[in-house]
């Protein structure tokens, strides 16, 4: 199968910011209370539901990948940047992290408890939000839970270099509707159970948005 093209870009602007890019990352207690708040909810319902596994997809250097396992959640994580990968490996000795995409998790069908893609699709060009969503749902147990949040807006915007200590990078990021999201997990067969759209204030200054969506089939208490 034939690697999606800004996937390239993507893998190498990482790997040439990977230490600068971790050293802006906030750990998850510096969180907004909102994007806090969902994340710890997310933990919790797959934790009670005793599914499987979290994946984090789309880790970086895996700060949030930690916020799920100090609350007894089994997690591991998959990023498209070697060098992310090593940097999290080193940070988080006691978790697992692997290079892969989210088309490409190397993740078998129904293993997953749970999903978590923050802030992580907004590389992924539009037309191949259905695959993603697709990815998604095969890759969860029957009752397994996602949160996907994101970057919402309108456009493709390009992040200055001057935020990574002046190197380049050359992904573009892709900022839709805040509605839009919702459109390929349902189409997928997500039931979304959440939306909240976070406006923006002193930190972040960008709107952007938050879904759990829940994979139905067999298994779900009646």
């Amino acid at each position: 199968m034939t690697e999606p093209s800004h996937l390239a870009a993507v893998r190498t602007s990482y790997d040439t910011v990977a230490s600068a890019y971790a050293d802006l990352v906030s750990d998850p207690a510096a969180l907004d209370p909102l994007s806090r708040a969902t994340l710890d909810a997310f933990a919790g319902v797959v934790r009670d539901s005793g599914l499987g596994p979290v994946a984090d997809l789309g880790c970086g250097p895996g700060s949030l990948t930690a916020r799920p396992a100090s609350l007894g959640v089994s997690v591991f994580g998959v990023g498209v940047s070697p060098a992310m990968a090593e940097l999290a490996r080193a940070t988080h000795p006691d978790l697992l992290f692997s290079v892969g995409t989210m088309t490409a998790p190397g993740i078998g069908d129904g293993t997953l408890g749970g999903v978590l893609a923050h802030h992580a699709t907004h590389h992924t060009p539009p037309e191949l939000l259905p695959t993603v969503s697709a990815e998604f749902h095969r890759t969860l147990a029957p009752g397994g839970h996602l949160l996907l949040a994101g970057h919402v807006g309108a456009g493709t915007h390009r992040r200055p270099t001057h935020a990574y200590g002046g190197h380049p990078v050359s992904y573009t990021s892709h900022r839709l509707p805040p509605d839009h999201p919702a459109v390929p997990l349902r189409e997928a067969g997500f039931t979304v159970t959440a939306q909240l759209a976070h406006e923006p204030d002193a930190e972040p200054t960008w709107r952007f948005a938050s879904f759990l969506a829940r994979k139905e089939g067999a298994g779900l208490p009646a």
